[in-house]
């Protein structure tokens, strides 16, 4: 793969522009049979999105190129593949391109300029402020995986649908990014994550209390959202259970087995973003 894709991390920017086009269906509720104004605003929401996941992306590789020679040598900006310079042009273009991409949308959906705002603020905060500090970043993580459902409800005009689901991805990646930090325990010597200041075990514990959390709220979808009794319930259901079942098994050997654990965790979350899908067809 081409270094300019791989230090965007190709598959994190295409999931975060599919999760925003799954938030606005899943908000909207009516399939993919969208009117074309609100798919042309959908489709722009997620560029805007993908815009922002790759350009912190490419921030998080420039801030992170001395850790990175440990935990992750074969990353561009370490072999030397691509340049700092073009890189630090890459990121400040990609932020741009997020806020300008989105632009036409926000007069009729002005709540997309507030949740972008917070995301490249959050974005910016945790890179330059709260990374070092190890379990306050892992929270700003989480939220801006939660804010991409909320900008495609947002886009489409039915946000507060959507709040279970964020809210589910919320804990789902802060579990995740705490047995990241697990693995990467070795090479953040200039970082004060939760395994490092606290120990394995109680990251371990952490990781799965957020787990818990976010299988518990995949119940909630029921409450108001979509009927068991339907279609589309039905399978959210079925899909949902199936991915609070590997969530559960990506956190049931920690500490130990760390990388098959977090790429445990990210094929549940990709599982997910199916049974969110299910709900667009209520």
């Amino acid at each position: 793969m081409h270094p300019a894709l791989r230090i965007v991390r190709l598959g994190n920017t295409v999931v975060s522009f599919v999760g925003t086009v799954v938030g606005g269906l899943a908000a909207r509720g009516v399939g993919v049979r969208l009117p074309p104004d609100l798919w042309w605003a959908v489709v722009l929401a997620a560029f805007s999105t993908a815009f922002v996941t790759a350009g912190g992306n490419v921030i998080n590789d420039l801030r992170d190129r001395e850790s990175d020679r440990v935990n992750h040598p074969d990353r561009p900006l370490v072999t030397g593949e691509l340049s700092v310079g073009a890189a630090r042009w890459g990121a400040v273009l990609l932020l741009v391109g997020s806020v300008a991409v989105v632009g036409p949308v926000v007069p009729r959906a002005p709540g997309l300029a507030v949740i972008l705002a917070a995301a490249i603020g959050a974005l910016l905060a945790y890179e330059f402020r709260f990374k070092s500090a190890g379990f306050g970043g892992n929270l700003l993580v989480a939220f801006l995986t939660g804010a991409v459902f909320l900008y495609g409800g947002t886009a489409v005009g039915a946000p507060l649908v959507v709040v279970p689901f964020a809210f589910m991805a919320f804990f789902a990646t802060l579990s995740r990014e705490v047995i990241k930090d697990m693995e990467d325990a070795a090479g953040d010597v200039d970082r004060r994550t939760l395994p490092r200041i606290r120990g394995m075990p109680f990251a371990a514990v952490t990781a799965r209390v957020a787990v818990g959390i976010a299988v518990a709220l995949s119940a909630v979808p029921f409450l108001y959202v979509v009927s068991p009794a339907t279609t589309a319930g039905a399978a959210y259901l079925g899909v949902v259970a199936l991915a609070d079942a590997v969530f559960l098994v990506s956190v049931a050997w920690l500490p130990d087995r760390l990388h098959r654990e977090q790429s445990t965790s990210k094929g549940a979350m990709a599982v997910a973003l199916l049974a969110f899908l299910a709900v667009a067809f209520r």
